[in-house]
């Protein structure tokens, strides 16, 4: 089957137009439904991570009908987190909606779009934060729902900024095994999916830098929806992964976005983050199961005097697989810039490679590599998933058993 790129120009703005037509009347219809029956009051703020560069901050999120529902526990059942995937994916958002958001001195109002998203741009009046993380707050016009937003500071401390992929870069998603990729998507939740190994001492030795306090900021690129949000966000706080703005996408089709192509998504997303920051010098962080070589490839000729290293994380552990011979193509590419661009096969390698660089603290690879051990004594993924639907047939077998009769 053909993809959207194999088509003329022409006929893929057609197939979009018509995508986004039909994608807006069923969004009306849903909104006249809501309306009727009073589904369609505002309930819950989803206000996502944001960042200043000290001239001003863009507040993103959503306004929904209802909150999120239900865990993360690490012993929902597989059932359980089912349910919770469903709730996410119809979260009723509301359109529409007046708020005002706020931030240090700076106030602005905003409405929500057809489908619930706000995003507000604030002016600053030059003051800058020492703290890593500042808040903003969203409600709506009237005062209610009154959330905080947290926003990240770029401050002077910064020796380099951090864009990381999230799937199969430091979550287990195995997307280039679609069997394990749903198990993981809509059967397990932020408790019970796995951080790959060692990420969690590595993102910290990163945003510490080579003398540690630095406080390099990190940012996170990835193809899921915005409806994984809170899941994604309670991944990275279980794990004691470093907190980031998170760039996601919106379900659907939507004019002046990407269409039918993640790659065209990160690489955008990607080049606005370095284009806002000039000075800042860049890490990027991908994996070879998707096409981040290849967009980060493309970064590194575009910006290569100021990416510092791109490393891609091998996804499988055979020698010379067709993934990784088209990683080593884009390598071969990026000789040209002197940006050392590696396929790595953990977070050792990678360590070592940046310790190398100067970029983090060479004390800090000691305790990345036990993490790596630990995180190996941990059952994979599809074993707990093996795991927790064998528990609830002998659990319904044990019930059917020791059933009195009526």
């Amino acid at each position: 089957m053909p993809t959207m790129q194999r088509f003329p120009a022409h006929v893929r703005q057609y197939l979009k137009t018509l995508a986004i037509h039909a994608d807006d009347h069923l969004d009306a219809a849903r909104r006249r439904y809501d309306s009727k029956f009073g589904t369609d009051l505002p309930r819950h703020i989803a206000a996502y991570r944001s960042f200043t560069d000290g001239k001003t901050v863009e507040l993103f999120g959503r306004v929904l009908a209802r909150p999120p529902l239900g865990g993360p526990n690490a012993d929902d059942r597989w059932w359980e987190n089912l349910l919770n995937t469903y709730r996410r994916f119809s979260s009723d958002d509301v359109a529409g909606v007046a708020l005002e958001a706020r931030f240090r001195n700076a106030s602005a109002k905003t409405v929500t779009d057809n489908e619930g998203y706000y995003r507000v741009s604030l002016a600053l009046d030059g003051a800058r934060s020492d703290a890593l993380w500042d808040n903003a707050s969203i409600a709506l016009a009237d005062g209610n729902l009154l959330t905080t937003q947290p926003v990240l500071n770029l401050g002077p401390t910064a020796a380099f900024a951090v864009i990381s992929d999230i799937d199969d870069t430091i979550l287990q998603s195995s997307i280039v095994e679609w069997k394990t990729a749903a198990q993981l998507a809509f059967l397990h939740n932020a408790r019970t999916r796995k951080p790959l190994l060692g990420v969690a001492r590595l993102y910290q030795a990163l945003q510490a830098g080579a003398h540690g306090g630095a406080n390099n900021p990190i940012f996170y690129v990835s193809n899921s929806p915005w409806n994984l949000y809170d899941l994604l966000d309670d991944f990275l706080e279980l794990n004691n992964i470093p907190f980031g703005p998170m760039f996601l996408q919106k379900l659907g089709f939507h004019e002046g976005e990407a269409f039918g192509s993640g790659r065209d998504h990160k690489l955008q997303r990607v080049r606005e983050l370095i284009q806002r920051f000039p000075a800042m010098r860049w890490i990027l962080l991908g994996d070879s199961g998707q096409l981040d070589a290849e967009t980060y490839s493309e970064i590194a000729q575009e910006f290569g005097d100021r990416t510092l290293a791109i490393y891609i994380r091998d996804v499988d552990a055979a020698p010379d697989t067709p993934r990784d011979k088209l990683v080593d193509g884009y390598i071969k590419k990026v000789a040209s810039t002197k940006v050392p661009m590696l396929l790595v096969a953990d977070s050792v390698a990678i360590a070592e490679h940046a310790i190398g660089l100067g970029l983090i603290d060479p004390a800090a690879l000691p305790s990345i590599v036990a993490e790596v051990q630990r995180d190996q004594q941990r059952p994979t993924v599809a074993e707990a998933t093996v795991q927790s639907v064998k528990d609830d047939v002998i659990d319904a077998v044990k019930g059917t058993t020791t059933a009195k009769p009526g």
